[in-house]
């Protein structure tokens, strides 16, 4: 983990630094890269959404462990109730 973290940690440093220091390129950006540019950005917040609500939920499971708060959990049954009183009406 602390492997990830530093290597993480060194691919922002290169990407701020290129960012600082970087060379204008001049170059032609074709309309369809702000697609794409959307696409990203959606799908980085969709992901930061889903960590962030699985967290979320792990955090409240514990803090209720913590704290002795139960759930209302309804239990489904498989019984079948069979009514005594039916009728053939024709």
């Amino acid at each position: 983990m602390k492997r990830i973290r530093n290597l993480a940690l060194i691919v922002s440093a290169f990407m701020v630094g290129m960012l600082f220091f970087g060379v204008d390129a001049h170059a032609y950006i074709d309309p369809s890269v702000m697609t794409y540019v959307i696409q990203a950005i959606a799908g980085i917040v969709i992901a930061v959404g889903a960590v962030v609500g699985i967290y979320w939920r792990k955090a409240k499971k514990k803090a209720q462990d913590k704290l002795g708060i139960k759930e209302n959990i309804i239990e489904e049954s498989d019984d079948i109730i069979v009514n005594a009183e039916t009728t053939n009406e024709e």
